[in-house]
């Protein structure tokens, strides 16, 4: 059956060109990233020398700084598998990888100039001035190749593979529907349903899903794809073999289009130990690593604004004995990594000192709050005793929001995946505060919203992502929204 007949358009004229997008799409890509570095080298050059020295100075110096860092910056791609064109087709961590990369680049060009002893040869006005001009530069033509790509894939114009479908017609029609291969760079060739199993053809099965096959197969040889999708459930085993034993016989890759299940996660992965073959949907949040480098950011970070707030600390636990009678420290049961409970350190706000199973949140104006509380919650004083929580190791400096434990029992019935929050350390700011969400929940929704912040970050974490949140933190109007 044709891929017409379902509604998937495909012409000869647009399938050749995409198909030679596809073969060259990498050297294309390559060059725009060499390109756009010795570019912008270039005219760093002559706005750096042109007001200093009165003339423009593009000479073979010039050219050599630029041809070695658009080296260095495509090298570096080519080895983290950059120019991939799986890599073009979503902006999503697209700024933050180009940014990496390009850091990359400049510690190995200062390497290398140190290693051959000519770190006088280059200006270092003009490697500096590069450094800084090349991270929006960078960063905004890789966002416009990136918007190139993906309309060009999406209009069929550039394509990774030439496909050929197969299965019984509502498989196949699910698995186009609900993921859209040509959005992806794939160009559908064809499709073929098997009927094997239709009242009139029940008879003989067998004969049937045979006579499908050999017609199939003869009309996939035709077209010349590059892959096979099988578009049945994982459970139709027999027919899944049969059509593995008929498409073996032609120069295609063959692929088992996926299951629902897997729509639910982002990178599941095939992992053999020995033996033993499994499909891993979800990994811990965080490397061995990842949890390393985290913590040991915590440690330094926090221990050096341990110092640095030390006279700050000390002023403001004498304001909390002299307005109001109580300890100066607040402690709370709080849920931390995998749900196990610890005592959260604040600076009393309040004249309550609830730890129970009924807690009954800050709201705006609330009387319990004392005067000085009032300006430690306002300006997110009241959670530096935290960074001691954070040397314990029961917290980060980034990660979601503890709560108190009557407050999480009740959402984690009410919540989906509530609980999933706890799977990092919590933090003493993170990702949901710097955008105005903190204070009272008074409703679930305040409260899902909250926790679908708090899962983003646990998916996307990065160093610079705790850097990002930290400064946001300090200088970013959202971080103080609703504090009371």
């Amino acid at each position: 059956m044709s891929v017409n007949d379902i509604g998937l358009a495909t012409y000869a004229g647009r399938e050749r060109r995409a198909r030679a997008w596809r073969h060259w799409l990498w050297l294309v890509t390559a060059a725009t990233d060499a390109a756009t570095v010795a570019l912008m080298v270039g005219i760093v050059s002559l706005a750096y020398h042109l007001p200093v020295y009165g003339d423009p100075r593009a000479d073979k110096v010039t050219l050599e700084l630029a041809l070695m860092l658009a080296a260095i910056f495509v090298f570096v791609n080519a080895t983290r598998g950059r120019y991939q064109f799986s890599n073009y087709l979503s902006t999503k961590g697209q700024i933050a990888s180009a940014f990496a990369v390009w850091n990359l680049t400049m510690v190995a060009f200062v390497a290398i100039l140190f290693l051959a002893k000519i770190a006088d040869h280059y200006s270092r006005g003009v490697v500096l001035a590069s450094y800084l001009a090349g991270i929006p530069v960078i960063a905004l033509a890789r966002s416009a190749m990136v918007r190139t790509i993906s309309i060009g894939s999406k209009t069929g114009r550039i394509t990774t593979e030439r496909v050929f479908l197969i299965g019984r017609e509502p498989d196949v029609m699910s698995f186009v529907s609900r993921h859209q291969p040509w959005n992806v760079g794939l160009a559908i060739v064809d499709v073929a349903f098997l009927r094997s199993n239709d009242a009139r053809r029940i008879n003989d099965p067998a004969a049937a899903l045979a006579a499908d096959l050999a017609s199939a197969v003869a009309n996939c040889r035709a077209k010349q794809p590059d892959s096979v999708f099988i578009a049945l459930p994982w459970s139709d085993q027999e027919t899944i073999d049969a059509c593995i034993d008929a498409f073996m016989n032609l120069p295609v890759a063959i692929h088992l289009t996926p299951e629902r299940i897997m729509d639910r996660f982002d990178r599941p992965l095939i992992m053999r130990t020995g033996s033993l073959t499994s499909l891993r949907l979800n990994r811990p949040p965080l490397s061995a690593l990842q949890i390393a480098l985290k913590r040991g950011f915590d440690l330094v970070a926090a221990a050096l604004m341990l110092v640095l707030c030390a006279p700050l600390l000390l002023v403001v636990a004498a304001l909390i004995r002299l307005d109001s009678p109580g300890p100066v420290l607040f402690r709370q049961r709080r849920y931390g990594f995998n749900q196990q409970a610890f005592r959260i350190f604040k600076f009393r706000t309040m004249t309550t000192n609830d730890d129970g199973a009924v807690i009954a949140q800050a709201r705006r104006n609330d009387p319990r709050v004392t005067r000085i509380g009032r300006i430690l919650r306002r300006y997110n004083l009241d959670e530096l005793p935290q960074l001691l929580n954070v040397l314990a190791g029961q917290m980060s400096l980034v990660g979601p929001r503890p709560h108190a434990l009557a407050h999480d029992r009740d959402f984690e019935r009410k919540i989906a995946l509530y609980a999933r929050r706890h799977n990092v350390k919590p933090g003493i700011t993170g990702w949901a505060q710097v955008h105005g969400l903190r204070g009272e929940t008074d409703t679930d929704e305040k409260m899902a919203r909250r926790v679908a912040y708090d899962h983003w970050y646990i998916d996307n974490w990065s160093i610079w992502l705790d850097v990002a949140i930290l400064i946001r933190t300090l200088c970013s109007p959202k971080a103080f929204q609703n504090a009371h």
